[in-house]
């Protein structure tokens, strides 16, 4: 690793060892954790044999620190939830708002980085694709948070559902991260379009039917067998 990736990695660790000391609510801190101690792992191992570039890092990096201080606080109590409320006049903490739509927006580009050279995505699918991608993401969370929540003690349960008497609490959430979603590739496909000369050949070839294209389903299955 660069001394880049290890600045990340050390800016991360200071601030999960400040969140891990007296959290709030601990059962809620290690809930929330759980994923931190699993994709954390992943993303290093996986990195040692396919590196991101920096950008991408930069991008994971602030996610997870805006998770881990969510932790520390538990979402529905984090400080600048509540300068969010005030300025949006809203009647709840909003932080867990601003991290489900800044998950959309900060780990587009890493997904679709990812798209784009393992898939060897292009044109107008390496920005669908990655939507689609933190829509399901943001769904199978929202189930991971509803399953967790009937498992454990109520009271970390209600900590870790952050729903805060929202009954539409899920959908705004999923909402947001599309939301982010949708305008970081806006960014991205403003910037291909003004610096990258192939820009609408490559969108047009992403539509382009090959000569040697065919129909899969019943049609995939007879070439299988014969």
């Amino acid at each position: 690793m660069k001394k880049y990736h290890w600045f990340l990695i050390f800016l991360f660790l200071i601030v999960w060892v400040w969140a891990a000391i007296n959290p709030v609510f601990p059962s809620d801190w290690l809930l929330e954790n759980y994923l931190v101690f699993l994709f954390v792992p992943i993303i290093l191992i996986v990195g040692y044999y396919f590196k991101l570039s920096k950008l991408s890092y930069t991008l994971i990096t602030l996610f997870l620190i805006l998770h881990v201080i969510g932790s520390h606080y538990t979402y529905e109590h984090v400080p600048f939830g509540y300068t969010l409320q005030d300025w949006f006049s809203e009647s709840r903490n909003m932080y867990d708002r601003l991290v489900h739509f800044l998950c959309g927006f900060l780990l587009f580009y890493p997904i679709r980085e990812i798209f784009m050279r393992l898939a060897k995505v292009k044109g107008l699918w390496a920005y669908i694709l990655p939507i689609d991608m933190l829509g399901s993401f943001s769904l199978i969370y929202e189930i991971i948070e509803w399953q967790a929540a009937k498992r454990v003690d109520p009271a970390a349960g209600l900590a870790f559902l952050g729903s805060q008497g929202d009954i539409w609490d899920a959908q705004k959430d999923m909402f947001l991260a599309l939301i982010g979603a949708c305008i970081a590739a806006l960014i991205i496909f403003v910037i291909n379009m003004i610096y990258k000369k192939d820009f609408w050949q490559d969108m047009k070839s992403s539509l382009r039917i090959s000569k040697d294209d065919h129909e899969l389903g019943e049609e995939e299955l007879k070439r299988m067998m014969h």
